[in-house]
């Protein structure tokens, strides 16, 4: 897979910790409450399904024109606390709701991240694919979908503590898509969860870390 190798087996683990957590769910934890505002726990796994087939999408839809965001870039044009943002909330949880039986979810869930790694595994990592009106190098897409894959899934596990962590390695290209944003290296002392939460707008920094960032504070969250 030469260049693609590191993005498809970061997505590969953050998709099969992801999955851990989601294939361990009964019916009444899928009502939990989720770090996403306004999303139980069922809503937020409708939305990663909806990752996941997007994915799928364009991982078979190469496309001739020239890239024009890479792993970092892609994110610019997703900011916190938009219209779009919250109609997208609504979309979700009414669509959700259709899953009369929670089992039903999660099965399409746990096939199609499946297909998702195994198309993934199989991909060019050089070949442009088209996705959110975007184009990418289909190595530079895995890497996005393992970045919100693990993003979520500190979401996800909020309210489930005994439930398994985000994969180390999507962990790892959560921090670079953050210090790639940033411009520089996050705080040292910071754990990757927590830089996972505060650079998204999941956590606020205290003022001992706003002091300590400087004016690079002020860009907080880099992304959400």
């Amino acid at each position: 897979m030469g260049n693609g190798a590191g993005p498809a087996r970061a997505l590969r683990a953050a998709y099969e910790a992801a999955s851990a957590v989601v294939a361990g769910l009964g019916d009444e934890e899928s009502w939990l409450p989720t770090g996403c505002t306004g999303w139980a726990v069922r809503d937020l796994v409708f939305h990663c399904l909806g990752d996941a087939q997007r994915a799928l999408v364009a991982l078979h839809t190469p496309t001739p024109k020239p890239v024009d965001r890479n792993a970092v870039t892609y994110w610019q044009d997703w900011e916190p606390n938009t219209t779009g943002a919250a109609n997208g909330r609504r979309w979700v949880r009414v669509n959700a709701s259709m899953f009369l039986d929670f089992g039903q979810l999660q099965g399409l869930y746990l096939e199609t991240l499946a297909a998702v790694v195994h198309a993934a595994e199989a991909a060019d990592p050089a070949r442009h694919v088209g996705t959110q009106g975007h184009v990418l190098t289909a190595g530079d897409l895995l890497t996005t979908l393992a970045v919100e894959a693990t993003v979520h899934h500190l979401d996800l596990t909020v309210r489930l503590p005994g439930a398994p962590e985000p994969a180390p390695e999507g962990l790892a290209v959560v921090r670079t898509t953050l210090d790639g944003l940033l411009g520089r290296p996050a705080l040292p002392e910071w754990s990757d969860a927590h830089y996972a939460r505060v650079g998204t707008g999941r956590a606020a920094l205290t003022e001992a870390e706003r002091a300590a960032l400087g004016t690079a504070a002020d860009r907080f969250p880099l992304f959400g």
